[in-house]
């Protein structure tokens, strides 16, 4: 650390803004001629053969490096991991005393070092070699130990670091990060890998939710349904809808089909309407017909689009013959952080 601080006196914010965006036009620059090399003229497809190789293994995708690499790598495991591409990172200094037994000769081997000379990272290729784990590289240096001890190399070169100093990994670990970002959504697409597929392996965070979360996960079901004949008066809605506490209350026949909804915006235009004699009225009369309803196999985000379309608050679920078998309003929803 420098003895004395240099003054921000000279500090000024549009100088700091175009150190900004000075650096990221270099990176723009260098994902521009990162993009250029991913199996372009007279190139040796190196990018579909390293698809090829993973998608042929039976095993994970082990990723290594050290230092700035060793951040990318678990960065680009972790995507793989998330999106179809059983991966994991380890350590290779940790991998030399021990964690190598982590690496079955099922799996294949991602190795980051942009200088391609990692001393932590060639340590461990005669083992893997002699193991006979396939290896990718990605390195800056296409004449290095690592590319040229690889099965299959990966050009991450870039023109120059962002850094004025030349020193700092910036370019160099957005072009490797860029180019683990494309192999694993190429092998996305190649695999057929859908939002549902996503959604299992992120339960917890919102698009889970969204995704995997039904109708009967968050519906009212059994005596917790809000119904009524259709033959009922006011009165006996209103007790219903007090009851069930959902701001509504289905209206069935004779044989339990749903032929109607009456809910609290109901109740509002029927007291606004003097020709209505709340005393002696009957739901069938003031009811709303052919309601939107939606079935108890349906996703909860189905219900929430639903919802927001029609502008309505809650919706009564149907089976086949159309008998209410749940109910759910906006609150549910809410409460299951659908929406």
């Amino acid at each position: 650390m420098p003895s004395v601080l240099p003054s921000s006196d000279n500090v000024t914010d549009a100088g700091l803004a175009n150190s900004g965006r000075r650096v990221i036009e270099i990176e723009s620059q260098a994902l521009d001629a990162l993009a250029a090399r991913i199996d372009g003229a007279g190139s040796d497809r190196t990018f579909s053969a390293a698809c090829r190789l993973i998608l042929a293994s039976k095993g994970r995708v082990v990723a290594t490096g050290m230092g700035k690499s060793g951040h990318i790598a678990r960065k680009i495991a972790a995507t793989l991991a998330s999106t179809g591409t059983p991966a994991f990172y380890v350590h290779p200094g940790e991998a030399g005393h021990g964690d190598l037994g982590m690496i079955t000769d099922a799996d294949l081997v991602l190795a980051l070092s942009y200088s391609g000379e990692s001393d932590e990272v060639l340590m461990l290729l005669p083992v893997l070699k002699r193991q006979g784990n396939a290896v990718i590289a990605m390195t800056g240096r296409p004449q290095s130990t690592l590319a040229r001890e690889a099965d299959i190399h990966l050009d991450v070169s870039v023109p120059a670091e962002a850094c004025p100093l030349d020193l700092a990994p910036t370019s160099s670990t957005t072009a490797t990060l860029a180019m683990g970002d494309a192999l694993a959504v190429a092998l996305l697409d190649a695999r057929g890998f859908t939002a549902d597929d996503f959604a299992r392996s992120h339960p917890a965070g919102s698009l889970g939710r969204r995704l995997l979360l039904h109708i009967t996960d968050v519906m009212h079901a059994g005596d917790d349904v809000p119904r009524i004949d259709e033959g009922a008066t006011l009165s006996e809605a209103l007790v219903e809808m007090s009851r069930k506490r959902l701001g509504m209350t289905a209206v069935v026949d004779g044989q339990q089909r749903l032929v109607g909804l009456f809910t609290d915006g109901d109740l509002r235009r029927t007291l606004d309407n003097a020709a209505v004699d709340v005393r002696t009225a009957r739901i069938a009369e003031l009811m709303t017909r052919h309601p939107k309803t939606i079935g108890a196999d349906q996703l909860a985000v189905e219900a929430a689009r639903l919802m927001e379309t029609h502008k309505i608050s809650g919706l009564i679920v149907v089976d086949e013959a159309h008998r209410p078998v749940g109910a759910l309003n906006i609150h549910d929803l809410l409460r299951a952080r659908v929406v």
